[in-house]
This record gives structure tokens, C-alpha cells and sequence, in this order.
């Protein structure tokens, strides 16, 4: 590799070098989605070979991680040679932490050169990983509305708190807000539309008003109301999901879990903080309801404790903050070996889910695959040359060469803000 020339000698010796990296660009759509970042990788095979990746939260410092230092290391090296490059780049965070913006930047850079090697083979991701497994993936819908990331219907960019969108206003998509207050009508439109599932996340405003550390059975009774009109419109036609943004403390959640119970749940997602693993197996032992956890889980190292202590029924993945579609497939992997389930999470970006994708046509265990559809519907398209394909409440496995998606040139235009790029 180009960090050690003997190394880089002995694979050009042997022909097994890949095309070489030649700049690193990433640039943030602050009018579309302000806390996206998007990322490519530039080769020395031409415009036709062009890694794209992208993560999502706190996108400057993830920027600056990657043009501070990462790009040292790619920059000349072998573009194909993917688990090298995270190898090195996940050892060297470690020194100084790894996790937030470390992590972020290798799961931007680890699904950009992904993407490199599927135009180099001439393969889909999921190919390369060992697929085809199923020819797509079951959707469920994030009832987060346009605004829910996005920048505002104005213009105005929305930043928002981490973790916590605009709940909207009436209109159409606007999910957030209709499973808040139309409910019943929007399950009866996700059904129309081939939906089995959907997550809603009603209990938000109880938690800010008392901070998590308790919520009063009138709050809580009037948080579940959607959940309830749900059920008395349209049955278990379509299974309900909650997530509670990691909000609550321990007795509040098992109130939560307990009021769940006859909404009989397909799963309770991030109600507790994951601040400790055995306080999550606690909860999941009294819920009597499925718990999910969790995209803040980050790497294999969370993720054996997840598994080792039984504190899920369903391992929820985020590809673009746990390490890439190199440790998303891993994790998934160590998942099967205890017989779980994996979600794979996105209410972010398109190459978030188009990773997710790939890797679920590679691994049996994968059950759902997280969607916005407002997102699909109103930003992807100003992001992405190719959308993605929803139909019956299913994804197809894509089958272009590499993850499935390029970014629109526009969008790295240098005289945008924001733009940097780093070059040999």
C-alpha cells in the first residue's frame, strides 16, 4: 500500500494492485440536508470509476477528519483494496477514540470504496459480499415527513437537535405529523401502498416536558393514542413499531413497555439510553415486548456485548456509523450466530439504505430494511442519479455495478460552500 513501499512494490510486482486513488472530495448539502455529508473518491481509472459514500451528523467534522489526516493514507493507494484501508484507519482511531466522527468518516470512505470495486468487477455489492441471498428486501416506513433532516419547504436550513426532526404540519407525506394526529388514515395509506410496518415515535414531546426520568400515566396514555386509533382502524394489517430515541430512563421505559403490551408491538426501539448494555438486558427481560437496539451501537465491540448479555430480540444496524458495509456485513454475521434478526437502520441519507440493501441481499438475517418514504420522494431525487424502487412495500436488489447510486455533479460544484477536496 502507499503507506508502505514495500508492500506497494511486491503487490505491483504481482498485478494485483487496483486502480489508484488520486483525490478525496466531499462536499454538504446544507439546502437538501444539512447534516449529510456526501464523499467521493476520485481514481486514476478515470470518471468512470468514482467511489461514492456519505454518513450523516455533525458533517464539517467528519469533512475535517477525513481531509486532516485519512487522506493521507488513501491518497496513491489501491482503491480496490478495501479491508486494508479500514484496517489501518479503524487501528489508528483508536489512539484517540475512534468512536463519532472517527467512525463516521471510515463508514463514508469504507462504502465509497465499496463502491469502487463493484464498478471495477463490474458487480453489485451484493455479490461481492456472497449474494444473492433474495431478490429484495422487506420496507418498513420511518413516518418522518419532507423536513424530518431536511433543510425547511422555505429554504431555510433546519438543523435541529440530533436525533429529533420537525414533526411537520398537514399535507401530504408529512408522516410525522399525520402519525401523530391523522393516524389511522395514514396506516390505511401505507397499507394501500404495500407497507407492513411502521415506526412511529409519539412519545418524544412526554420526554422533553420531564426530561425522560419519569412520564405520568395521562402522558403516556396520551402518547399511545395514535397507536391505539391504529389498531381500532386497521388491525394487525400492519405491524406497529415505537422508537423512543433513547429518552427514557429505566422505570420510565418499563411503564412504556408495560402500556405497549396489548398494542402488541412488533418491536420497542432505543426507549433506554445504551449507555449500559446490562441495563438494557434488564429491560428486555421485564418488557414482555420485543426490543430493538441499536443504530447508536458502534462496531463489533457494542455489539458482542449486545449479543453476549441477550439484551435484544432484534439487532438494528446503521451502516454509515457503525464502520461501513465491511462492518455492517460483519455484525449482521455475528447476529445470525445467535439466531437474531437484523433491522437495518436509515432515516438519513440514500447510500445509507442502499448499503443497507446490499448487505441484506448477502445475509439471510436481515428482516427489514428502514425507509422514509417522504425522503425517497421529495430529496432523493436531489441527490442521486438513480432512486430507489419501492414497490408492494419491497426493494429489488440493484443491480448496477457498485452500491447502486452516484451523487449529482451539481452538488460538488467548488464554488458551493462547503466543498473541499484533497488532491495527490
Amino acid at each position: 500500500m502507499a503507506t508502505d513501499p514495500q508492500l506497494a512494490t511486491s503487490h505491483a510486482a504481482a498485478g494485483i494492485d487496483g486502480p489508484r486513488i488520486t483525490a478525496i472530495e466531499t462536499a454538504i448539502p446544507e439546502h437538501i440536508m444539512p447534516g449529510l455529508m456526501l464523499l467521493r473518491i476520485h481514481t486514476d481509472a478515470g470518471d468512470t470509476v468514482i467511489g461514492h459514500g456519505e454518513t450523516y451528523y455533525a458533517p464539517h467534522a467528519v469533512a475535517a477528519m477525513i481531509h486532516d489526516w485519512m487522506a493521507r493514507r488513501l491518497i496513491d493507494g489501491d482503491a480496490m483494496a478495501v479491508e486494508s484501508h479500514w484496517r489501518f484507519l479503524y487501528e489508528r482511531t483508536t489512539s484517540f477514540g475512534t468512536r463519532g466522527a472517527e467512525l463516521r468518516a471510515i463508514s463514508a470512505i469504507d462504502l465509497a470504496l465499496w463502491d469502487v470495486l463493484g464498478q471495477v468487477t463490474g458487480q453489485p455489492i451484493w455479490r461481492l459480499l456472497g449474494g444473492p441471498v433474495r431478490d429484495g428486501i422487506t420496507l418498513y416506513n420511518s413516518c418522518g415527513g419532507p423536513s424530518y433532516g431536511g433543510s425547511r419547504q422555505d429554504g431555510a436550513v433546519n438543523h435541529g437537535r440530533p436525533g429529533h426532526g420537525d414533526i411537520g404540519r398537514p399535507g401530504p407525506l408529512e408522516d410525522n405529523y399525520n402519525s401523530n394526529f391523522n393516524p389511522g388514515d395514514l396506516a390505511e395509506e401505507l397499507i394501500a401502498e404495500g407497507y407492513t410496518a411502521m415506526k412511529l415515535w409519539t412519545l418524544d414531546r412526554a420526554a422533553h416536558a420531564r426530561g425522560g426520568l419519569h412520564i405520568s400515566w395521562a402522558d403516556l396514555k396520551d402518547a399511545l393514542k395514535p397507536f391505539h386509533e391504529i389498531r381500532k382502524r386497521v388491525g394487525d394489517r400492519i405491524e406497529l413499531c415505537l422508537d423512543g430515541h433513547a429518552l427514557f430512563h429505566l422505570p420510565a421505559a418499563l411503564r412504556i413497555a408495560e402500556a405497549m403490551r396489548d398494542i402488541q408491538p412488533l418491536w420497542l426501539e432505543d426507549v433506554l439510553r445504551m449507555d449500559s448494555i446490562d441495563t438494557l438486558a434488564d429491560f428486555r427481560d421485564k418488557a414482555g415486548v420485543p426490543i430493538a437496539a441499536s443504530e447508536m451501537l458502534l462496531s463489533r465491540t457494542d455489539y458482542v456485548q449486545l449479543l453476549e448479555r441477550r439484551a435484544a430480540d432484534y439487532v438494528m444496524i446503521d451502516p454509515t456509523w457503525v464502520g461501513g458495509i465491511s462492518e455492517t456485513h460483519r455484525v449482521a454475521h455475528l447476529a445470525q450466530a445467535y439466531n437474531l434478526p437484523v433491522l437495518m437502520h436509515d432515516c438519513t441519507g440514500p447510500l445509507t439504505t442502499l448499503a443497507g440493501i446490499q448487505v441484506a441481499g448477502a445475509v439471510t438475517n436481515v428482516a427489514f430494511q428502514e425507509t422514509v418514504r417522504a425522503h425517497i420522494r421529495t430529496l432523493y431525487d436531489r441527490l442521486i442519479d438513480t432512486n430507489l424502487v419501492v414497490d408492494a412495500g419491497r426493494a429489488m436488489l440493484p443491480t448496477r455495478p457498485g452500491i447502486g447510486a452516484r451523487w449529482l455533479d451539481e452538488l460538488f460544484d467548488p464554488s458551493l460552500p462547503h466543498h473541499r477536496m484533497t488532491r495527490r
